[in-house]
This record gives structure tokens, C-alpha cells and sequence, in this order.
């Protein structure tokens, strides 16, 4: 099939999603252009700072949530069971469960005072709820950083090309969010100068490799997280993560450029097997292409950041809803880009384990792209992976902090930041993070799934409707908890005691939390009766 009519179907389909189920939603929650934002309300000059734009605001909001997951999760997906189910998936899942997830984060946080979603659970759950989600959630974000640090190191060792623009981006946004917020410059004119030492950082980058170790890597990256989770956010976690939403949408136009110009036909199968090698295709699919379709970790980013940074609401939608079906064309992008690589009668399994999801990314992206970037596509693909890898990471360095705080109650930044920064730098260099991260895939998809319940708690505590995120709820809930049963039997075969351990808290903490919610549910409508 010609992938330019796969493109423009997603697009139009989530193109008419945005404008009318988005709309359902303003609606649902009545978002109010004169109701004022915590941007305003708490203003501390650190967290809670008005985003002076809010293409400002989205390119952080966007470049935080979209991470390695939107490419890598539906490239292994199309491998194992074909490009039509993860495409579908992409499509629906991201308009009935993470647009929702996403938009009604933002917008609740945003009613609760810039709150995480962790802590309204007390207010609409219990404060037992609130207490294990948020230690759950705290202890995936140390994994997260601690695996995406190793990503980044990995990746800056075998294209040092790489390292002079992701590292050089990090003084030019200082000087951006200097321009924006401290001289009053214009947004245009200082966009187009952070732009234009983006492009003379990657030229140079071409000319000037750096080279280092893993380990040298992840330190460096440690130190930045650290400095990106204590300055104010308009000083450098904002403007960055500004910048490189550029780069990303770039690397999504030329892409989709290339599409309409070279019109490559998918010659991968559409349906490969209901059964593979990690398992069937309900569950492990809707588990694996995470990112692409519904992620927990975005409203950890919407109640995180976002909320605190958002100064209207009528920009909600914009951010919230806009954000994920942005990362669902950057999912659609990526299956296409494994889908015109491989024909019908090639080894699938193989081809994965031996390029792997990035490199058989990059392989597609560059030949999409191939009348558009020349013979540089592969090598910008991956910078626009790292981009995505980078983004991600600070901004959950930030939120772990957030989280210290409230959980251990520790007042001081710079202490609960380092106890962030040594915990997730010493699981980056041992090498353990290995072992465990399998088990977290799922754990992402079951975040969401609470995340959802807390939403649902929280309509109903305004006598609102909450159909449109308690189905959802249950359907994540329902798919995670048979993919960690799944999960726990294969790991007790192969004798992975701690993976097994894993999966059976998490299932623990999902028939905990589902009490929690449906004891809620049940005596708040027998209140009401």
C-alpha cells in the first residue's frame, strides 16, 4: 500500500478528532479563558513562572512527553505483528484514551493548583492512594533516568557528531530564556537566533566529533539534570526543550515531505501473527507501542511541569490534546519507516534483534527522506531521537524532585534533586537498570490507567460524567494486569526472581488502587442516592 494514503489518513483522522472530540472535552471539563492559572496564583519565580507564549509552552510540553517511546515502541510493534494493528492502535488509542489522559491531566492539575496527579488522589481518593502512587511513580522515574541517561551516553559514543549540538544547545537556551524573560526581546527574533546556532551547532557538529565513554557520558548528563531540575524553568528547561521541539518538528516535516515526494509502498506485511516472541497481540502490543498511543508518564509531565507554566486555559486543548496527537504522527511516521524497509518473506525477528528499533528507524527515516536530506537522513534521525532522549530526561529529573518533596517532605531543592541524581547515576552505571526494565513497559501503561481512575474520581467529586475516562481506566487496567500475569510466567520460567517480584507489586499496587476507586465510586453515589 502507497504510505502517502496511510499518512494522510492518520492525519486527517486525528486532524477531525482534535476539532470535534477535543471540543467534547473543553466542554466537559468548562474550560474558562478568565479563570486564573497557578502560573499567576503561585507565582514563585521558579516553578510556577507564565510561559511567555504558548508555542513556548507546547514546544516544552511536547519534547518532554514524546521521549524514545513514540518511535521505538511501534518500530518493535510492526516487527513482531505487523504495521496495520500498530497503526490502529496508534490512531484510536490516541484519541479515546491519551488524548483524554493528556488533556484532562493538564487541565485538572491546572483546577488543583498546579498539583501532580499523585497528590489530587488524596483529595478525590484517599491519602493511601496518594501515598503508594506517588512512591511508585518515583521509583519508575528513577529507572527512567536512569535508562534514558544510559540511551543518550550510548548513542553519544557511537555518533560523537551528535554530542557538540545536544551539549551546545544547553548555553544557547540559557541565552534565549535570558533574551525572552530577562530583555523583553522579541519571541520571533529570538527564536530565529537560537535556531541559528542550533543549525551552526550541527554544522560544526559534522566537523567536530567528540569522544568519550559511557560512563564519562552519564556523568556529564547527571550534572545537567541536576542544574536543569534547580534553575528557574525559564532559565534552561524551558527554552531548551523550546529549541529542540524545533528539531523535532523539522525532522516530522521532512519526513512527511519526503513521503509526499518518493511515495514509498509498504511492502512489510500489514498482519505478520496474533503470537511472537514477546507475546500476543492483545496485550503485549497495546503495551509495547506505549508512547504512541498512551503513556502514564505524560501526566506525570501535564501535572508536572506543564500545569504550573500554562498561563490560560484556553490553551489547554492546544497543549494537552495537540501534544499527543503531534507524538501519534510522530508514531505514524516511524511504523511507516520500518514498514517500507522489509518484504514479505524476511526474517523480522532477526532484522530487529540485529539493527534494533533505533537503527531500523534511522535505515527507513533515511531512505523516506532520501530526496529531501540527501544522504544525511539517517544521521539527522538519530539527533532527533537524542533530542527526544534529552527532553525527557530533564524534565523527569524535575518531576522526581517535585515528588521527593512531597513524599519525604524535603524542603530543599538541591537535596532532594541530588538524592535523585545519585540514586538514578548509580543504577545507570551498574548496569542492573537491564535487568528490570522489561517489567516497566507495563508499568507505564498501568501509571495511565491510575492516572485515568484519578480523573474519574475527580469528575464525579463536581457531579460531572466520567465515562469518557473511567472506560478507558478499566481498559488500561484490564490490559497491563494480563500482560504483567503474562509477564510473571515467563520470568518464572527463566528464573528471573526479580523481574517476577516486580510485576506481581505492580499488580498488587493495580488491585490496591482499583479498591481504592471503586469503594470511592460506590459510596460516593450511595452518598448521593
Amino acid at each position: 500500500m502507497n504510505s502517502l494514503v496511510i499518512a494522510g489518513i492518520a492525519f486527517i483522522t486525528l486532524f477531525l478528532a482534535y476539532r470535534f472530540y477535543g471540543r467534547k472535552l473543553t466542554n466537559l471539563w468548562n474550560i474558562d479563558s478568565k479563570r486564573s492559572t497557578p502560573a499567576f496564583s503561585k507565582y514563585d519565580s521558579v516553578d510556577y513562572i507564565p510561559a511567555k507564549n504558548w508555542l513556548v509552552l507546547f514546544g516544552h510540553h511536547f519534547s518532554s512527553i514524546a521521549g524514545a517511546g513514540p518511535i521505538i515502541g511501534p518500530v518493535i510493534a510492526v516487527m513482531l505483528w505487523g504495521w496495520l494493528p500498530a497503526l490502529l492502535w496508534v490512531i484510536l488509542g490516541t484519541i479515546f484514551i491519551g488524548s483524554v489522559h493528556d488533556f484532562g491531566s493538564l487541565v485538572t492539575s491546572i483546577r488543583e493548583g498546579g498539583s501532580s496527579v499523585a497528590d489530587i488522589a488524596q483529595h478525590v481518593i484517599s491519602r493511601r492512594a496518594k501515598l503508594l502512587f506517588s512512591f511508585f511513580v518515583w521509583l519508575a522515574l528513577i529507572l527512567v533516568i536512569a535508562v534514558f541517561a544510559w540511551l543518550c551516553a550510548d548513542t553519544f559514543v557511537k555518533e560523537p557528531k551528535i554530542v557538540l549540538p545536544s551539549l551546545g544547545l544547553i548555553p544557547v537556551a540559557m541565552l534565549i530564556g535570558y533574551l525572552l524573560y530577562h530583555l523583553r526581546v522579541n519571541t520571533v527574533l529570538a527564536t530565529i537566533l537560537g535556531l541559528s546556532a542550533l543549525v551552526g551547532l550541527i554544522f560544526l557538529g559534522n566537523i567536530i566529533a567528540i569522544h568519550s565513554t559511557v560512563t564519562v557520558w552519564v556523568i556529564v548528563l547527571m550534572i545537567y539534570c541536576f542544574f536543569a531540575s534547580i534553575l528557574p524553568v525559564d532559565i534552561l528547561l524551558q527554552p531548551r526543550d523550546y529549541l529542540s521541539s524545533f528539531l523535532l518538528f523539522f525532522g516530522m516535516g521532512a519526513g512527511y515531505l519526503g513521503l509526499a515526494l518518493s511515495r514509498p509502498k509498504l511492502t512489510m506485511p500489514h498482519y505478520i501473527s496474533f503470537s511472537s516472541s514477546e507475546g500476543y497481540l492483545w496485550p503485549a502490543l497495546f503495551i509495547t507501542v506505549a508512547c504512541g498511543a498512551v503513556s502514564g508518564f505524560h501526566a506525570l509531565i501535564a501535572s508536572g511541569t506543564t500545569s504550573k507554566q500554562i498561563a490560560n486555559e484556553r490553551y489547554a486543548k492546544r497543549i494537552g490534546f495537540g501534544g499527543m496527537i503531534t507524538e501519534a504522527l510522530v508514531a505514524v511516521l516511524a511504523i511507516i519507516a520500518a514498514a517500507i524497509l522489509f518484504m514479505p518473506g524476511d526474517n523480522f525477528n532477526l532484522a530487529l534483534k540485529n539493527s534494533g528499533p533505533i537503527g531500523i528507524f534511522g535505515k527507513g527515516y533515511g531512505l523516506m527522506t532520501l530526496g529531501v536530506l540527501g544522504e544525511h537522513g539517517q544521521l539527522i534521525a538519530i539527533t532527533i531521537l537524542n533530542a527526544f532522549i534529552l527532553t525527557t530526561l530533564d524534565t523527569a529529573t524535575r518531576i522526581s524532585r517535585y515528588l521527593s518533596e512531597e513524599i519525604f517532605n524535603i524542603r530543599n531543592r538541591y537535596i532532594s534533586t541530588f538524592i535523585i541524581i545519585l540514586l538514578s547515576a548509580t543504577l545507570a552505571l551498574s548496569g542492573k537498570w537491564q535487568k528490570i526494565w522489561p517489567a516497566f513497559g507495563a508499568s507505564n501503561q498501568l501509571v495511565a490507567a491510575l492516572a485515568l481512575f484519578v480523573l474519574s474520581c475527580w469528575l464525579l467529586s463536581k457531579n460531572k460524567p466520567a465515562q469518557l475516562t473511567l472506560i478507558p481506566a478499566f481498559f488500561m487496567l484490564i490490559t497491563t494486569v494480563i500482560a504483567l500475569i503474562l509477564q510473571m510466567k515467563k520470568y518464572a520460567r527463566q528464573g528471573e526472581s526479580l523481574l517476577f517480584f516486580v510485576s506481581l507489586i505492580l499488580i498488587i499496587l493495580a488491585g490496591f488502587m482499583t479498591y481504592e476507586v471503586i469503594k470511592k465510586i460506590y459510596f460516593g453515589r450511595k452518598k448521593h442516592a
